[in-house]
């Protein structure tokens, strides 16, 4: 196992399109421990995809292996922006044997951007292994890290018509009382998306949970 190219690519190419001027700004934004390169996001995910094609992971060991690098080596946001774009690959879609990284990726990310990041990787779980990925997110849903409770919450965000709604009441109802902020707004944006394709259940839901705090109920109706 080689991940080394892959890695010295996305480093290499992200310092050099590092801006020393918006890197502050990027950093205050973000409300970050870790320094910012200062590269815009649409330039990282240009770069992880050319780095990608240039040094494509043959095996999901291999790309598990450079991601884990990335994350846990970086020294600014952007690696671990790019990282987290490295789940992209084909490669890695929709593989159950991930869900370890996943956890590792919310619990050590620990922020918004992290997070929503991951949910599309979730997303792809729910298509390729809806049993296994509803276990999944069950269980996350009940954890003690607030951050796995937000991505079970939004893990279906983009399904539509193929959301689960008896998967979404269940990672929603241990988590309506919850008094943090990024897990009530979660449980709203995840009703709110679900309202574009069923507007009627999420209507009755919120009715038939009045314990559902204000927060979440604005987002859920937000366009009903």
């Amino acid at each position: 196992m080689n991940d080394a190219p892959l890695v010295s690519a996305i480093r290499s190419a992200l310092r050099d399109a590092a801006d020393a001027e918006r890197a502050p700004r990027m950093q205050a934004y973000m409300k970050s421990a870790m320094p910012f390169l200062g590269v815009p996001m649409p330039a990282v995910r240009t770069i992880t995809k050319a780095a990608l094609r240039a040094h494509p992971p043959q095996t999901v060991d291999e790309l598990e292996s450079a991601v884990r690098t990335l994350w846990d080596e970086a020294a600014f946001r952007e690696e671990r922006y790019a990282a987290s774009g490295l789940l992209a690959a084909k490669v890695a879609t929709g593989r159950v044997e991930l869900v370890p990284l996943y956890e590792h990726l919310a619990a050590t990310g620990a922020w918004w951007d992290h997070v929503d990041d991951l949910a599309h990787r979730i997303a792809e779980l729910h298509d390729a292994h809806p049993d296994e990925a509803a276990t999944v997110v069950r269980r996350w849903s009940a954890a003690d890290d607030v951050w796995l409770r937000r991505l079970a919450i939004i893990s279906q965000l983009g399904r539509r018509d193929r959301v689960d709604p008896v998967l979404l009441t269940d990672v929603i109802e241990p988590n309506v009382a919850d008094p943090e902020f990024f897990v009530l707004k979660a449980i709203g944006w995840a009703l709110r998306e679900y309202a574009r394709v069923e507007p009627d259940w999420v209507r009755a839901f919120v009715t038939d949970h009045p314990e559902l705090s204000g927060l979440s109920k604005r987002e859920a109706l937000k366009h009903l």
